[in-house]
């Protein structure tokens, strides 16, 4: 029998937090509920999640964003895909005991080369099977410009950007939602019972603008209807947005916290996120977080020490939280932000020839395994490639040198 949790009550199961409401709960089956009906016994299904062999780890769930580190966009990841660095990058993560990646398909490049997209997701699955890790997998992304030829091509690490997906033509216009279609119905009958998947992802952050929301709400009906075996999510930039999500049909909760000013503030919603996930007997999982960092907002101005990785600065914080979790990134490079490239940001762990850009991030983040133990190169230097972003130091006026 499955009850509902209407908004005023999950605010008052939330202290008052101001996480935002959900819209029901199967507590026969573990399973988070909408209005698509598989609450009925004959729809029922298996919702254990499908995370690899584990101890007594402190945290379950130990994953990184990854998205190779010359690729700026989705597109680039699989049009410019080299087996070679996914396991040899996959081989890194392993290292430091991690066992889940965050990452996504491009629905662009499936549109362009789909047999050749496939062919490079099985690699990319099966070197992550190898490496004791599963793959939470995003079909569409909310974040970023314009998917034009341009903005998909460019990797100048000045102006490069990430792209939306898909194109704002595309959700304004209903008259071209099969192509998207096609593409979720693709997915999911090849590969909705795949264990080497953790969860399958929707899209990412769609929470903000109407356009998008309108438009996933109507694809998330073809794409729960197509579910299988593996949980399904919708990234998210809050833990409030979920109540959308998962009045969908979504089984996981999202949510997104990158900076905090102090560890204190991130605990308060650590410990609210455990709070949500016990209440609603439904797995919460802290999917992008980055560092301590002063400011107000994820725009906040950067100052210089600020703008390098140190994830030793919140890994404790979230190791004794026991949240699942995913670091953004795996990889040592340039802001995925065009906003905050601009202010010289860099974020990641692994240099491409594996060295560290800090043994204390490689350590702390290997402790959530219950292992602190890392040795290895540590080196914090820009890597050459992306050189160009570094902020230039301020001179005293008659000091500066010629180029």
């Amino acid at each position: 029998m499955s009850r509902r949790v209407g908004r005023r009550k999950f605010l008052a199961l939330s202290a008052g937090a101001g996480v935002g409401a959900v819209s029901s709960v199967s507590k026969s089956s573990g399973v988070v509920g909408g209005s698509s009906g598989r609450n009925r016994p004959e729809n029922r299904r298996r919702t254990d999640l499908n995370l690899p062999p584990e101890t007594d780890a402190p945290v379950d769930v130990r994953g990184a964003i990854y998205i190779p580190a010359r690729a700026f966009n989705r597109y680039q990841m699989w049009r410019d895909y080299d087996p070679a660095v996914i396991e040899r990058d996959m081989g890194y993560a392993a290292s430091v005991n991690l066992n889940a990646i965050r990452t996504w398909l491009s629905y662009e490049y499936w549109l362009e080369n789909p047999q050749r997209h496939e062919e490079a997701l099985d690699h990319f699955l099966a070197t992550a099977e190898r490496n004791g890790i599963r793959v939470l997998l995003g079909l569409f992304d909310s974040v970023g410009r314009e998917p034009t030829f341009e903005n998909l091509m460019n990797d100048d690490p000045l102006t490069a950007v990430q792209a939306f997906s898909p194109s704002t033509r595309t959700m304004a216009n209903e008259e071209l939602w099969d192509k998207p279609r096609d593409f979720i119905v693709w997915f999911m009958q090849k590969y909705s019972n795949d264990e080497r998947l953790l969860a399958i992802e929707l899209t990412n952050e769609p929470g903000w603008n109407n356009k998008d929301l309108q438009f996933f709400k109507e694809i998330s009906k073809t794409f729960t209807l197509y579910r299988g075996e593996i949980p399904l999510t919708v990234g998210s930039t809050s833990l409030a947005n979920n109540v959308d999500y998962l009045g969908w049909g979504m089984d996981i909760l999202q949510f997104h916290y990158n900076f905090a000013r102090t560890p204190n503030l991130y605990k308060q919603v650590l410990r609210q996120a455990n709070h949500v996930s016990s209440k609603l007997d439904a797995p919460v999982w802290l999917s992008e977080w980055q560092r301590i960092r002063p400011g107000q907002k994820f725009f906040a101005d950067v100052a210089e020490q600020f703008e390098v990785p140190n994830y030793a600065s919140l890994a404790p914080t979230i190791r004794e939280s026991g949240v699942g979790n995913f670091f953004w990134s795996l990889m040592v490079k340039p802001a995925f932000s065009l906003y905050m490239r601009e202010k010289g940001v860099l974020n990641g762990l692994f240099h491409e020839d594996g060295a560290v850009w800090s043994l204390a991030d490689a350590r702390s983040i290997k402790s959530m395994s219950g292992d602190p133990e890392y040795e290895g190169t540590e080196r914090k230097e820009y890597p050459d490639w992306a050189r160009i972003i570094k902020k230039k130091e301020d001179v005293a006026p008659g000091e500066e040198q010629p180029e």
